[in-house]
Parts: structure tokens; sequence; C-alpha cells
């Protein structure tokens, strides 16, 4: 037992404090008389002691628990420590006879503690009405926490008492002693030393008392206060939320409103007023055709001034052709480049092919969440077993590819002349591909390794587009698109998620490239992080937060976009972004506004100077811009498309049939299929089996790289099939870009090349 003991170091080196919450360490604990004592790591918290076999069990198992209020406390020994309570009883022992006192005092106030708050509860439930319990100001509870230390503080005094007569009796034992004269004069300093710290603690028992006393005597001023307090808080957050119910109103009215403005654009001086209210709804106000915007230097942070009436009147014609339409502007009226960039609207051509516009529905499969999810936070997401409850019937390669909804706005910039203007358009394309995820809560398939997906729409929209997942373990997939319009796009991927508890993040690592073919110009940028809340209770909903930063590297020109997190205090819209356009010499251009859901505007700069200081000291920049232009307008989403997992037209075909694709696309992929088709339950079994196969692969290519370390040869491990490592001229970075031959196997129907992954 003596080896025991050496290695017993408890885990607090100081004693608990009087009034402590939780008290933690090493204790020796009867098991039987095979084993005798075993050490435990006890947790004393909230009136419980609670053991464990290590301190890593304390995050899912607990071996035992007692309950103080209830339990009698005994010292057998130097030692020895014995709980027991109903029935039950613990043998402690400590490594010293200062661990055991240290521990004694801890579980003696925790049990008075654990009575009060017993007692206090029974007198709350039988003297007070239901109807006082929301009168009870917060001034009470800190009195009852007053109270509970002043306890705590006479439990020790009792304590204190308690050991110091002890000490007094074993001192005048002492002294009746023959010991030699100096001896028994210091044993008498000691003596009166020990009476005089019983004193001083009886001392500050009486000071706390008073102070107590003092507290009770203004307690209903400070009562009055909070109360004052609490009321106007309760007001603010009502007006808060009316706020927000009259917002989504003139929302809902504005969203209306442009199929009746659109039939009378020649005859604005005859609804005056009505085309001022539609300003104001727009927030589209002007003077003398400009607007201000006033920006703080270290975030694009924008307020409008309010326009001038007779200006209004004087610019509705043109401003609600521009906006109701749902059609971008031209950038504006005194630019001759301008209509380069818009000579066509909306989307270009009708698909010649006719695609489906709807899956099945989605089935009402009841599943419960905790009991799969409590065991996998802190885990990555990838390396969780998830049933196809969670998911939706489309692999990541396809939602990589949804980021070509509104490639039109590339085929756009590509006919632009100026570089600036090209920007805003990339820039409404880098926030366009987080329309689709407003509602897609729903998480897609992890592609398996050597997984292809390609979407041809060459034909109808002049682009081609691959994706092929390129590593499992980080999961990463490449992406390359090229158009016949004048561009080409590609990106390598990696989603590093993680499982917090109650919210999803999931960062996605990498950069996107675009470069235009007639100027060169080269575009790189990174997306922003998502994050799934309310993953345990509540409704899911999800939110893009953070910055991206645009850099053409030709010109050295960027775009600064600020994607701000939703807040229900803020005084925002939700989902707002806002960004602005600066040259080489970081001088601005164009001020960028709207929401990651709906749509984005720009608005020229033509003037800027410096403003006052705003509230954090800041001073900030006042720019003073022509009238916003709509550069993107998100599509409205199917019919019935809360029961189709909220998919866009797009992706709707995303998982359509089409003959002639590589025998490792996406839409070949049994599971996903299956899921599609709400078989659900053979979905999952399939899952199993891709997964499992998967595995076995991954451990036959270790077991022969082992085999090539040990007979001294170069193991080259797995190759991708349409992608290969390069590292890039204008970044630097060395990431996985098309190396052709694709669309080339296609035409010849040859795929012999392809694994067997299903």
């Amino acid at each position: 037992m003596s080896e025991q003991g050496k290695g017993s170091a408890p885990a607090s080196a100081a004693a608990p404090a009087p009034g402590s919450d939780t008290y933690k360490g090493w204790l020796f604990k009867w098991t039987n008389y095979l084993k005798g004592y075993q050490r435990r790591w006890f947790v004393l918290s909230n009136g419980l002691l609670s053991y464990y076999r290590t301190q890593a069990e304390m995050a899912h198992t607990c071996r035992g628990t007692i309950n103080l209020a209830t339990a009698h406390i005994d010292t057998e020994d130097a030692c020895n420590i014995v709980l027991s309570s109903g029935g039950r009883t613990y043998h402690l022992k400590a490594s010293t006879e200062v661990e055991r006192q240290r521990w004694v005092t801890a579980l003696e106030l925790a049990k008075a503690k654990a009575i009060r708050m017993m007692n206090d509860q029974s007198d709350d439930s039988g003297d007070e009405e239901p109807t006082s319990q929301s009168d009870r100001s917060e001034i009470q509870g800190t009195l009852k926490i007053l109270v509970s230390k002043l306890d705590d503080l006479s439990t020790c005094n009792d304590l204190i008492a308690k050991h110091g007569a002890a000490l007094q009796r074993s001192l005048s034992e002492l002294e009746g002693l023959k010991v030699p004269v100096e001896g028994g004069e210091k044993i008498k300093a000691v003596n009166e030393r020990a009476t005089l710290f019983r004193i001083t603690s009886n001392a500050m028992i009486n000071a706390c008392r008073d102070f107590l006393d003092l507290a009770e005597t203004h307690s209903r001023r400070w009562q009055r206060a909070l109360q004052y307090e609490r009321e106007q808080r309760i007001h603010l957050e009502e007006t808060i939320e009316q706020l927000a119910k009259q917002h989504n109103s003139l929302e809902r009215a504005w969203r209306e409103a442009p199929t009746l403005v659109s039939t009378t654009p020649s005859a604005p001086t005859a609804n005056k007023g009505g085309s001022e209210r539609l300003h104001k709804e727009e927030a589209s106000d002007e003077d003398e055709n400009t607007e201000y915007f006033d920006a703080m230097e270290d975030s694009p942070e924008f307020i409008t001034v309010t326009a001038t009436e007779n200006t209004q009147h004087r610019q509705s014609q043109s401003n609600l052709s521009g906006a109701s339409g749902g059609q971008p502007n031209h950038w504006n009226q005194d630019d001759p480049m301008s209509p380069s960039c818009n000579d066509v609207p909306g989307k270009e051509l009708q698909p010649r092919r006719q695609r489906r516009t709807h899956v099945p529905d989605k089935p009402n499969y009841s599943l419960n969440l905790w009991s799969i999810m409590k065991n996998c936070i802190g885990k990555e997401l990838s390396k969780i077993p998830m049933p196809v409850n969670f998911n939706e019937p489309l692999s990541m390669l396809q939602r990589l590819t949804e980021d070509l909804e509104y490639h039109e706005l590339l085929d756009k910039a590509a006919r632009c002349d100026s570089s600036l203007e090209q920007m805003c358009l990339v820039a409404a394309f880098s926030v366009s591909s987080y329309s689709t995820t407003v509602h897609r809560t729903a998480k897609p398939f992890n592609p398996l390794l050597g997984e292809t997906y390609e979407l041809d729409r060459q034909e109808e929209f002049g682009y081609r587009s691959l994706c092929e997942q390129v590593s499992h373990h980080p999961p990463a997939a490449a992406h390359h698109v090229i158009s016949q319009r004048g561009w080409t796009l590609w990106q390598e991927i990696t989603i590093a998620s993680k499982f917090r508890g109650k919210y999803l993040s999931i960062m996605p690592l990498g950069a996107i490239h675009l470069q235009f073919h007639s100027s060169g110009n080269h575009y790189v940028w990174r997306k922003v992080t998502s994050t799934v809340h309310n993953i345990i209770v509540g409704k899911l909903w999800i939110d893009q937060s953070g910055d991206i930063e645009i850099v053409n590297h030709r010109t050295k020109e960027t775009c600064q976009l600020k994607f701000s997190p939703y807040s229900y205090f803020s005084r925002d819209v939700p989902r707002k972004v806002t960004g602005m356009v600066a040259d080489s010499e970081g001088q601005a251009h164009y001020i960028l506004s709207g929401t990651w859901d709906d749509k984005i505007e720009s608005a020229k700069i033509i003037q800027s100077s410096r403003g006052s200081s705003g509230s954090e000291g800041k001073q900030k920049t006042v720019y003073q811009t022509l009238s916003p232009k709509l550069l993107w307008k998100k599509y409205p989403l199917p019919e019935n498309a809360e029961n189709m997992y909220y998919f866009s037209a797009l992706a709707l075909t995303l998982n359509e049939p089409e003959e002639g694709v590589g025998l490792t696309d996406s839409r070949l992929r049994p599971d996903q299929k299956l899921m599609e088709e709400g078989r659900w339950d053979e979905a999952n079994s399939e899952k199993q089996r891709l997964e499992e196969k998967q595995r076995a692969v991954r451990r036959r290519r270790e077991a022969e790289a082992s085999d090539a370390v040990d007979e001294g040869k170069e193991y080259e491990g797995y190759q991708p099939l349409w992608f290969q490592q390069r590292r890039d001229s204008v970044t630097g970075e060395t990431n996985f870009v098309y190396n052709g031959g694709y669309w080339e196997a296609k035409e010849r129907q040859d795929w012999s090349m392809c694994p067997n992954i299903f």
C-alpha cells in the first residue's frame, strides 16, 4: 500500500477555498478483499461526489456518485475517510494526513451547502406563489449568494473552532507534562496565538453579517432599478421583433410591386407618392444623381444618406426599370464602356434539351439525432459514419459544380473592357455560389477516392465542367471548367469540418482561379466559413461569415468582401455582404452591397472625403457614389422545392442519368441513387458496403507501400486519373490541375482506365 500511496499525488496542490464549487483529486477506494484499495479519480461538485477510474473517463463514464446532503462523514484514522448515505458506503484513503484533511474540509463545506440548497428549494416551493417567481429581481439572487457565502464562512468558523479547541486541549496536556521551562513558555505562546486566531475568525464572521444586513437594507432600491432595466430590455426586444416583421412585410411588398410599376413606367408624375415609397423600400436614395456612403477604414460597412424628394421623383423611372425588372441596368449613364458588359440580359439562351424539373419527394423518416451525434463531438466530420438520413442525394463534387448556377455573370465579365467592372462581376459570381445554401442544411455524400462528376453544357451554355476526388484523407476535390465564351475556372477544395456540439463549422481550404482568355486577367480568391446551427435542438439554419479577398494578379486590383455573421441584435439586414473594389494603388472605385441569398449591387464612386470620427474613435471615409446597379439576382426556387431538399433548378438536373459518362461518375453511385428514389434502408446498406470496399483498397495500398519500403523500392502511391499536381506560376502554390484526356475518352467511349469503385 505504501507504493501506491507514493503515486497518489493530488490533482489540486492547494486546499479548496471556502465555498469552492469543485474539488478534484486522486484517492484510494476500497473495492473488495481480492483487490483491496484501488486508485480512483474523485470529483466533488454541486454537493455530489463522483469517481472515475481515470481522468479521461470524466467525458463518458461515471463509476458512482454519492449525495453529500444525506451523507455521513467519518474519519477512522490518520488517512481514512468513510462516507455513508442510503445504504451505500465508500471507504476512502488519502495518501497523506494533510491530503485527507483537505478532502474532509471540502466534503464538510459541500455537505453544508447541499443541505442549504435543499432547504431553500423546499422553502421556495412551499411559501411562494407562481406569480411571485417572475417578480423576483436579480438582487434577491445576489443576496442568496451572499447568504450562502456567509454560511460557508460560518461553517469554516465552526471547523476552525473545533480544530482550535482540539489544539488548545493538546497544548494544555503538553503544559501538564514535565518539560523544560523554555519549552513551556513556547507552548503558552502558541496557545495564546490559537486563542487570538479564533477570536479574529469570530470577528470576521460578525463583519460579514453586518455587511449582509447593510445589503438587505438597500435591496429594495436595487430591486426597483433592476426591474426598470428588465422592463426596458423586454420593450426593446419587442420593438426589434416588430421591426423585423415590418421589414419582412415591406420586402414582400417590394417583391410584388415590380409587376405593377413596370406597367406604367412612362408616367412617373402621375404616381409620385407611390414612386417615393418604392424608393424608400428599395433604399436607393439619390441627391443630384449621387449617393453618399459612410465607410469605416477597417471594414466595408456603409450608411446611405436619405435623398431629397425632387431627385427621387426625377430618377424614379430609370431606377425602377433597372431594379424591378430583375436584370442588371447599365453601370451608369455617363460611362461609354459599360454597356459592353450588359448587352445580353439574364440567361442568354434557353436549354436545347428538356431536363427534369423535379425529383422524388423527401421521405419523412424520424431519427434520434442525439443518439448518433453525442459520440461525434470534436471528431473530423469525414471520419464519422453517418446514415443517409443526414444527407441529400448529391455528392460533394456535384455541390462544387453548383457554383456554376450563375455562369452568365462570367460570360458578361468576359465581354467587359474595364477590368474594374469585370472585378465587380467576378465578386458577384463569388457571392452567388452561396445563394443555394440558405436552406440546404443536409450533408452531401462524401465522394469515394477516384469518383468523378462531369457537367457538359457546351451546346446550351458553352461550358464543360469536370470534378474528381483526388484525395480521401484529407478529402480533396479538383474542379476544372472551360467555357467557349472566354473564361476558364479551376479550383482544388479541401473541406475541413468540425462538430462542436451545438453547431457544425465547415471550412473550405484552397484557392479558386479564374482566367479570362482575351485580357489574360487572372483572379484568385478563397471561400468563407459556413456554419450549421442548432445541430442538436431546434430548427437547422446555415450562416456564412468571414472575408473574401479577390486579387487580379495581372493588374493587382483587389476586391474586399465581408460576410457579416448573423446577430439577433444587429440593425443590419441578415446575411449581409459588403465590399469595395480598389485599383492597384488602393484607391476605391466601386462599392458592393447586398445579401448572399438574394442580390448584389454595385455603386460607382465619384468622390471621397475624410469624415468625422466614428463611435470607436476611427476616422471614416465618406464615399459619394452614383445610384447602385444590380449585378446579380437570385433565381426563385422551383415549385415544391421544400419537399425536394430545396434544390435549385440546376441542382435538380445534376443527378439526372446521362449516356456516355465515365464509369466513376457520381450519377452511377448506387447508394446516392437509392436515396434519391426514397429507398433509404437500402441506401444505408449500400453506403456501408461502398465505404468498406474503399477501406479494403486503402489497406491494400498501405500494405504495398510497406512492402516496397522493406524491399528498398520507391512506392508511387495513388495518382488521380484526370488531374495532376503542379506549381502555380501566379500564386506559387502547388495544387491539382486538369491534365486533359477526359473529353477525348468520352468521345471514344474508352473508359478502360477507370477503376472499379462502385
